[in-house]
């Protein structure tokens, strides 16, 4: 999905964002998209089984995908792409609405695999920058 009105869609009936692969450094794109993500009123899950229990942005770390306890609407990827394969299979378990690869974590045999499943798929996008479409 790439057109303005399609992602508009996916931001306007999603409520719940987990962001997998959080980093507490303020200069990663992590960090700083999740701020903004959280700041247009989403209600973030961050992931990163490395500082699983610490808080970043106000929020506690949890391990994995399966520790969000709500439906997930966008699983948020800053993850390489190697990693992605995994972490799909895993999303198939917990259940989601759309898989938003950041730019640079693309796999494309993942991405190919979820749109055969009929799953909505946001690849190479930065959700940050389509957060501006809801104003």
């Amino acid at each position: 999905m790439e057109d303005e009105e399609g992602l508009r869609e996916v931001l306007e009936k999603s409520r719940t964002v987990a962001v997998v692969g959080i980093s507490p450094d303020r200069y990663r794109p992590s960090y700083f998209v999740s701020e903004t993500v959280k700041r247009y009123g989403f209600k973030i899950y961050l992931i990163n089984p490395q500082h699983q229990g610490e808080e970043i942005l106000g929020e506690a770390v949890l391990g994995s995908i399966k520790d969000v306890p709500e439906k997930i609407d966008i699983l948020d990827v800053f993850r390489r792409p190697e990693a992605v394969y995994d972490l799909a299979e895993e999303a198939r378990e917990v259940g989601f609405e759309t898989f938003w690869l950041q730019p640079g974590t693309e796999n494309q045999e993942v991405i190919s695999a979820l749109h055969r499943e009929g799953r909505s798929v946001v690849a190479g996008i930065c959700i940050k920058t389509c957060c501006q479409l809801l104003l």
